[in-house]
């Protein structure tokens, strides 16, 4: 029997599964590294961190389904988007990667809507707008402050491709990653020649693009020796971390969306065709799906916000310089489950890392807004939590604006684990919410993906319909989302109250 490995390079870490034909997960396995923030809003990372992730995750994974080199037929390969691996001609690494919450590039987002002739055009020729998050203000950024590395620079790749060059020797990506970067026509699934030519960029930087399910390489003989595989193991083109979950989740038909929350949020919904919203608040990008597009909304702080609160207020630092939680994140669900539907008025705004859907605003910052003497922390919490599905609805609301039915919403990811937050989902969207049997994230959409490559499929969508299934619904509740629908216009109200204040 082939199996089938996917390998998911996150931000906190890296995530193997191995799957059979079937979609069976056999063994998961995890690594994480740590992420630098030298400077106020930055976010680096060491790709090396990556790399030696990888090797222990997937020699992990091999040993716990008690493979042979032979059984594993393809590696598909998902990874958190737009980071930049910058390499010279050696392929050395010339400097930590430049992560996707990175906010350092507002002056080149700005220098590339000039040079492309404003906003307007810029949607039109890669059907986004400039945001600090992507790839190409990064190069920009490299050039402009770092001129000496710019000079060395002879290819730049987004992460999991930088995984991808250690496994096969090879430069390759494909059209869901390659989406992200702000240099692809996504419309026609290829390099925007024009855009690179604007910004003085030799298209030589970039590496070959793929449709995601074809394979762009196999294990070089070192690298499989390493891992306890085999020469023979192909590595498909995969999926950057959003189209990989929503494969994972069987978003590959009309009318159903996912709702991912983890470090950051996502409102993904499938596309038949190329569909822009003319201010580029969501993203246009192509799927993973041979032939088909997606839109999706992206929050930067979703689980993060959670986490934040977590770190910074319910732990201890003991005189040992030692952290000491006081309270876990189930004990702040239940404390928050236990208050009212609104928080009795108190309200969060998440924005603790800037903000893309619907804002484009890299000044945004969190706020909690309503405090008073009779909060308590479980108020605080709630209020987080809301926050962050109501800027998930500031999405759902604009992809329904485009006249894109939803009737279903898949939800995945650590909101998706806990029923409560899975409610709160349904009430603030007004619609089911479905949790997924198995829900592995990205690394098992880029094992379906490594299914189809190693032709046990004929495309992902009878790869999804073989494998993806759902388990629990949850339906709105009446009551709660009247009080979600009266306080969701003064959620968005105050955001605009405060903007003009971030900046400064």
């Amino acid at each position: 029997m082939s199996h089938l490995i996917g390998l998911d390079i996150g931000t906190s870490g890296t995530k193997a599964i191995v799957i059979t034909p079937a979609g069976e997960i056999l063994a998961t396995a995890s690594a994480g590294y740590p992420c630098q923030h030298p400077r106020p809003l930055w976010s680096e990372q060491d790709p090396e961190d990556w790399w030696q992730a990888t090797i222990k995750v997937v020699r992990a994974v091999v040993k716990q389904a008690d493979l042979k080199p032979a059984d594993v037929a393809a590696i598909g390969l998902s990874g958190q988007m737009h980071g930049s691996v910058f390499l010279d001609k050696a392929g050395e690494v010339i400097r930590p990667a430049l992560l996707w919450n990175d906010q350092r590039t507002a002056a080149e987002c700005e220098e590339i809507e000039s040079r492309a002739g404003g906003r307007k055009a810029l949607i039109r020729m890669v059907a986004n707008p400039a945001l600090t998050g992507f790839q190409a203000p990064k190069i920009l950024w490299l050039r402009n402050n770092e001129p000496k590395n710019f000079n060395r620079l002879a290819k730049v790749l987004l992460p999991k491709d930088e995984i991808r060059r250690r496994l096969t020797g090879e430069f390759a990506t494909e059209v869901s990653d390659a989406s992200g970067t702000l240099l692809l026509d996504v419309a026609k699934r290829q390099w925007s020649k024009k855009l690179l030519g604007k910004l003085e960029l030799d298209a030589d930087l970039l590496p070959t693009c793929y449709e995601s399910e074809e394979v762009t390489g196999t294990l070089t003989a070192d690298v499989a020796k390493q891992l306890g595989l085999s020469t023979d193991c192909k590595v498909v083109g995969g999926a950057g971390d959003c189209a990989a979950g929503a494969v994972g989740t069987g978003i590959v038909k009309h009318g159903l969306l996912s709702s991912s929350l983890g470090t950051s949020g996502v409102m993904f919904v499938h596309s038949d065709e190329p569909q822009f919203d003319p201010q580029g608040r969501l993203h246009t990008f192509c799927h993973a799906v041979r032939g088909k597009w997606h839109m999706m909304g992206v929050i930067l702080s979703a689980g993060g916000s959670l986490g934040w609160f977590h770190h910074t207020l319910c732990t201890l630092v003991t005189r040992e310089g030692k952290r000491k939680q006081i309270a876990s994140f189930d004990q702040l669900i239940d404390e928050a489950a236990a208050t009212p539907a609104g928080a009795d008025g108190l309200q969060f705004l998440p924005y603790l890392a800037g903000e893309r859907t619907p804002h484009l605003d890299p000044h945004a910052r969190g706020a909690l807004v309503g405090l008073t003497l009779a909060h308590g922390r479980g108020h605080i919490v709630r209020s987080i939590l809301e926050g962050v599905t109501f800027a998930l609805r500031d999405s759902l609301a604009l992809i329904e604006g485009l006249d894109v039915p939803v009737r279903t919403v898949r939800a995945t990811g650590g909101g998706a684990k806990n029923p409560f937050w899975r409610q709160m989902q349904a009430d603030v969207f007004g619609k089911k919410v479905v949790a997924m049997a198995a829900d592995e994230g990205p690394a098992y959409g880029v094992a379906l993906l490594a299914a189809v490559g190693a032709g046990e499929y004929k495309n992902i969508e009878e790869a999804c319909k073989a494998t993806v299934k759902t388990t629990e619904e949850t339906k709105p509740d009446a009551k709660t989302r009247k009080a979600y629908d009266e306080a969701f216009p003064r959620y968005q109200r105050l955001y605009e109250a405060l903007k003009n204040e971030f900046p400064r």
